[in-house]
C-alpha cells in the first residue's frame, strides 16, 4: 500500500488519501474555520439542493474569514479571485470553494461588480440572484439561515429574484438565462415581477460572452428538463440574443421526445430541427459560433442533423451499404431517436431494419477485408482513385457480394489490373 502524506493543515499533499465525500470535505473545511472563531456556512446551490432532497454535486462555503485569515488556516489554499475573496481549498481529494462574505458595488459591464466590500452574511445573501440561491446552512447544527425568503419560495415552488428584479438582471445579464434553467430544472413557477424583468432585459444577452452562454446551454440541455427550459427561452425572447436568430415560439416535438439521457449535441440538433421550419438559421455555422461549440461538438451536431435528414428523406432509396454506413456512425442512435420523436412509425421501421442489418453477415460495421496497407502491398499508389477503390471494396463487403478476405483480395487485384490496363 502506498504511503499517505498530509500537509500540516490537513489539505492534500502529493499522495494524500482521497476518501472524503463532498459533504465530508466541506464539513471539515467549515469546521476548521469555525474552530478558529470564524463563521462558516454552506452557501447557495448546495443548501437549495439539500432542501429539495437532491444530492449536491459540490459544496461552497461562505465565511466571515478574510482571504488572509483563510490562508492562515489553510496554508495551501489557492486564491482564484482574491479581489472577490474567493479561495480554493484541497482536502480529502475534493476542492472546496471558500468565499468571504461580501457586498458588491455597481456592475458596469453586465457581468462583474466594480468593487466588493467584505461584509456580513446578510449582505452576502442579498447580492445573489434568486432567493432559492441565497440560503446558508450551518454545517454543525444543520440550521438554515435565510435572509431572503428562499425557504418559503422553495416550499411554494416559486422562482423569485432577490429584492429588485430589474437590478438583479442588469447586474449580470446571464441571469435571464439562468432563470430559465432554474425554473425548468426545479419545476418552479416564476414570480411575475421577476419574469417581467427577464423579458425586459432579454435583448442584453446578445452582449454576453459566448462562452458563458454556451456553459448555460450545456447545463440545460444535459438535463431531462431541457424542453421546458427551451420553451421558456423562446417564450421570454432569450433565443434571439443567445442563438443569433429571430425570436420564435412553437412546438418542441423532437426536443421533448428524445429521452431523458441525451447527449448535448443531440439535444441541440433536436431543438434546431424543431425550429427549422419557423426560424431559418442565420448561416450554417450560427449555432457553432453562438454557443462556442468545441470541434467535436460541432462535428457531432452537424453529423446528427445530416443523419436525421437521411433517415427522413433517403433511407428507403438507399443501398444496403449506405444504410450500414449510416447506422455505423457514432451519432446514429441519437439521430434515430430524434427522427422517431417526430415520426414514431418511421422510427420503428428504421429501427427494425437496422436490427436486421446488425444480424446479417458481418453486421453493420465489420472490419474491412481490404485496407490501405493491403492495396499498397499489391502495388497500388495512393492517389485520387485510392480511397474510391477502398470504398467500393468495403461497399461490396457490406452488400455481401464478397464474404471472405480472400474473395475481397481477388477482387482488389482484379480492379487494380483493370486500372493499369
Amino acid at each position: 500500500m502506498a504511503l499517505v502524506r498530509r500537509t500540516p493543515d490537513g489539505a492534500d499533499g502529493g499522495g494524500a488519501r482521497r476518501d472524503l465525500s463532498p459533504r465530508e470535505a466541506a464539513c471539515a473545511v467549515a469546521g476548521r474555520l469555525a474552530d478558529r472563531g470564524h463563521v462558516a456556512y454552506f452557501a447557495g446551490g448546495c443548501v437549495r439542493d439539500a432542501l429539495l432532497k437532491l444530492e449536491p454535486a459540490d459544496y461552497d462555503i461562505a465565511t466571515s474569514a478574510t482571504p488572509e485569515e483563510i490562508r492562515a488556516v489553510f496554508r495551501s489554499s489557492r486564491g482564484v479571485g482574491e479581489s472577490f475573496g474567493v479561495n480554493l481549498i484541497r482536502l480529502g481529494g475534493r476542492t472546496i470553494e471558500v468565499a468571504t462574505f461580501r457586498s458588491e458595488g455597481e456592475y458596469t459591464d453586465g457581468r462583474r461588480p466594480s468593487h466588493v466590500t467584505f461584509s456580513s452574511a446578510e449582505a452576502d445573501a442579498r447580492r445573489r440572484d434568486f432567493s432559492i440561491n441565497g440560503l446558508f446552512e450551518d454545517p454543525r447544527t444543520g440550521k438554515v439561515i435565510d435572509f431572503v425568503g428562499g425557504q418559503a419560495d422553495l416550499a411554494a415552488g416559486l422562482l423569485r429574484a432577490i429584492d429588485d428584479p430589474d437590478r438583479r438582471m442588469q447586474e449580470d445579464r446571464l441571469r435571464t438565462l439562468r432563470a430559465a434553467r432554474f425554473a425548468a430544472r426545479f419545476s418552479l413557477k416564476v414570480d411575475p415581477v421577476t419574469e417581467a424583468a427577464v423579458v425586459k432585459y432579454a435583448p442584453d444577452l446578445a452582449g454576453v460572452s459566448r462562452e458563458r452562454v454556451g456553459v448555460e446551454f450545456r447545463r440545460m440541455m444535459d438535463h431531462p428538463s431541457r424542453s421546458v427550459a427551451a420553451e421558456l427561452i423562446e417564450r421570454w425572447g432569450l433565443d434571439a440574443g443567445c442563438l443569433g436568430e429571430s425570436n420564435s415560439t412553437g412546438p418542441l416535438v423532437r426536443l421533448s421526445g428524445v429521452g431523458e439521457v441525451t447527449p448535448f449535441f443531440a439535444a441541440l440538433a433536436a431543438w434546431r430541427l424543431d425550429r427549422a421550419g419557423r426560424t431559418p438559421p442565420a448561416g450554417s455555422g450560427a449555432w457553432h459560433r453562438a454557443l462556442m461549440l468545441s470541434n467535436r461538438e460541432r462535428d457531432d451536431f452537424t453529423s446528427t442533423l445530416e443523419s436525421v435528414a437521411a433517415i427522413d428523406a433517403s433511407w428507403d432509396a438507399s443501398t444496403v451499404s449506405a444504410r450500414k454506413r449510416l447506422a455505423a456512425q457514432s451519432t446514429f442512435a441519437a439521430s434515430l431517436a430524434i427522427a422517431a420523436a417526430a415520426n414514431p412509425d418511421r422510427g420503428r421501421e428504421v429501427r427494425a431494419e437496422v436490427e436486421s442489418l446488425e444480424g446479417s453477415h458481418g453486421g453493420v460495421a465489420p472490419d474491412p477485408f481490404v485496407t490501405g496497407h493491403d492495396l499498397i502491398a499489391m502495388g497500388a499508389v495512393p492517389g485520387p482513385l485510392f480511397k474510391e477503390l477502398l470504398d467500393s471494396l468495403y461497399d461490396a463487403q457490406l452488400e455481401g457480394q464478397v464474404v471472405t478476405r480472400e474473395e475481397a483480395h481477388i477482387r482488389a487485384r482484379s480492379r487494380l489490373a483493370d486500372v493499369k490496363n
